[in-house]
């Protein structure tokens, strides 16, 4: 006992018990219930056995079944659409407004928290703000494609096929663009300005400056900020709840919107349950990438 009040008065004693804490917390709010869920995907669950402790083993055919449902494959192009696009324009515009507030004016701070406001509100108040700028017979983006002449009609961006996945992807782009833009400033402003002025005087010109000196520096910082923007569009499901539901038939509807389709609207809880397993499986892949790259540019 005495060993014990010694080491909490060290501090020795409290940071274990802090990261005791920690551990447990992580065990019963996200260790326990991954768990629960990867059980649950080969058994039989639905609404009428759910809250039994034991239900029905049907090994692989949760998964069988998903493989071969006829929706799967639109799902898989879907989600594959979603992320990649998402993430590439995310990042892209977010670098590019990085870069340019990161420049000293007036002002700069200031426009640069007004960014981050976006990216602080709920997604599904994001949603339904998309879904006004979207609607087709009153929407902001439509009017403004009229007036411009690059459309001679208004685009119903949530009710038809051939748009209803880009009128998410614009939300997700604008939503997320900021935190990208703010961890790209942060890696830009760790970039020493004497690399910069030694580049200038040898008569580098912006463009060279810009791919000697800040991709080589920004290594890391990019590799994070790809893989975080991997990780959140994977979770993204508010912007679909509120703007087109996953439709029409299936057109804008992907893993995570599936995936709880299949749980809350079916009831059919086994494969709702195997398509977030495989989401787990994607999401810690990139990861372990991630992690990998970064150890090996530490080793150099």
């Amino acid at each position: 006992m005495g060993r014990l009040l010694t080491s909490f008065r060290d501090g020795i004693g409290f940071d274990t018990l802090l990261i005791l804490l920690a551990l447990g917390y992580l065990l019963a709010f996200a260790g326990l219930p991954l768990l629960y869920n990867i059980i649950i995907s080969f058994q039989q669950v639905d609404m009428f056995s759910l809250g039994s402790l034991f239900h029905l083993g049907v090994g692989w055919e949760n998964y069988a079944s998903i493989i071969a449902d006829p929706l799967a494959w639109t799902v898989l192009v879907n989600t594959i659409v979603f992320t990649a696009a998402s993430v590439f324009f995310q990042f892209v515009i977010g670098f590019a407004f990085a870069l340019f507030f990161n420049q000293r004016f007036p002002g700069a701070t200031w426009f640069r928290g007004l960014f981050l406001a976006a990216w602080v509100m709920p997604g599904l108040v994001v949603g339904v703000l998309w879904n006004w700028l979207l609607s087709g017979d009153f929407g902001v983006i439509n009017y403004v494609l009229l007036g411009l002449g690059f459309i001679d009609e208004p685009i119903f961006w949530r009710s038809d096929v051939d748009y209803s996945l880009i009128a998410v992807i614009l939300a997700n782009i604008w939503y997320g663009m900021p935190f990208n833009m703010i961890l790209l400033a942060v890696g830009l402003a760790g970039i020493p300005d004497d690399l910069y002025e030694a580049a200038e005087l040898d008569g580098a010109n912006v463009f060279q400056r810009f791919w000697t000196i800040t991709l080589p520096m920004m290594r890391s910082t990019i590799g994070a900020v790809l893989a975080l923007g991997i990780v959140f569009t994977l979770q993204q499901f508010d912007l679909f709840a509120a703007i087109t539901t996953g439709g029409p038939a299936g057109s804008s509807t992907v893993a995570q919107y599936w995936s709880w389709e299949l749980s809350f609207r079916e009831f059919d809880f086994g494969r709702g349950a195997v398509i977030s397993v495989i989401m787990i499986v994607v999401v810690l892949g990139v990861s372990l990438i991630y992690v990998r790259s970064t150890r090996g540019e530490t080793r150099l």
